[in-house]
């Protein structure tokens, strides 16, 4: 793995785990009505982040491509889970705020 890409790729793995965890307990959250967005964005800010990741690892000319779509996906998720109570979506918001930023920063 580049070293050039090691922070980002770390911070995509780690998003795309806690969206899959905040997923997960969104579902048993009993008002699952609220949580329906919630979920969206988690699922697609999970899927987007194992790409960026996978495409750094290749060192694939899409690489930079993809953090700023990346980046775009994170910031999104993230400021959904933001506006929620629950400590899972605290979480899942703080990770995709810095995965947003790493992502950025790739792409700069």
């Amino acid at each position: 793995m580049s070293e050039h890409y090691r922070n980002c790729i770390e911070a995509c793995y780690i998003c795309a785990a806690t969206c899959d965890y905040c997923v997960a307990s969104c579902l048993k959250e009993p008002q699952l009505d609220m949580m329906r967005e919630c979920i969206s964005q988690d699922m697609q800010c999970a899927s987007i982040c194992r790409m960026a990741a996978k495409l750094m690892t290749l060192d694939s000319e899409f690489a930079t491509e993809i953090c700023r779509i990346c980046a775009e996906a994170c910031q999104k998720c993230g400021d959904e889970c933001g506006q929620h109570e629950h400590e899972h979506c605290k979480k899942c918001a703080e990770a995709c705020h810095h995965c947003a930023q790493e992502c950025r920063n790739m792409a700069a």
